[in-house]
């Protein structure tokens, strides 16, 4: 027999997490913000059923955000959100959205801001697509750290409503 999550009166969230990098997807360096969230989530609200890493390519994303979808309350990206060439990660989301969540991601640069002036380059996005909210977090595993622990209050109420756990709010 498997091992199970005690969990009372609480709905566990199944997550996703994609890390996009080019380097990474190739074995040479080491994916320590992926890491980062699942260790993060470790806890009796989040499971992570799926991670990881791809190139920055924006076909193979979509595919995969689409596919995830199906299994998946929450979706975490991490990379692929700045002004290089080869970031492509918001393009992806916002192609397979359903409908946006501007908050969250407004709400992570702002945060962001208040540490550098170099947030306002950042150009991640927050999408639902069916009863999945798909967010995608910056590259770096403090970037991670930050935004992540900045919407863990918020997280259980959004994927509640949104999976029809609770339909009041």
């Amino acid at each position: 027999m498997g091992t199970s999550k005690k969990v009372t009166n609480l709905k566990l969230y199944k997550v996703g997490i994609v890390t996009l990098s080019d380097k990474g997807s190739q074995g040479l360096r080491q994916d320590e913000s992926g890491a980062l969230i699942k260790e993060l989530l470790s806890s009796e609200k989040y499971e992570v059923v799926s991670q990881t890493i791809l190139p920055d390519e924006e076909i193979q994303l979509k595919e995969l955000l689409i596919d995830w979808c199906s299994s998946c309350d929450l979706i975490l990206t991490t990379g692929g959100t700045g002004l290089g060439v080869r970031d492509i990660t918001p393009e992806a989301t916002l192609a397979v959205a359903e409908k946006m969540v501007p908050g969250i991601s407004e709400g992570m640069r702002m945060l962001s801001l208040q540490k550098t002036p170099f947030a306002m380059l950042g150009r991640g996005v927050a999408v639902v697509r069916k009863q999945t909210l798909i967010i995608n977090l910056p590259g770096s595993p403090r970037g991670v750290k930050e935004n992540l622990e900045f919407l863990f209050p918020i997280l259980p109420h959004a994927l509640d409503i949104l999976t029809d756990w609770k339909t009041e709010h």
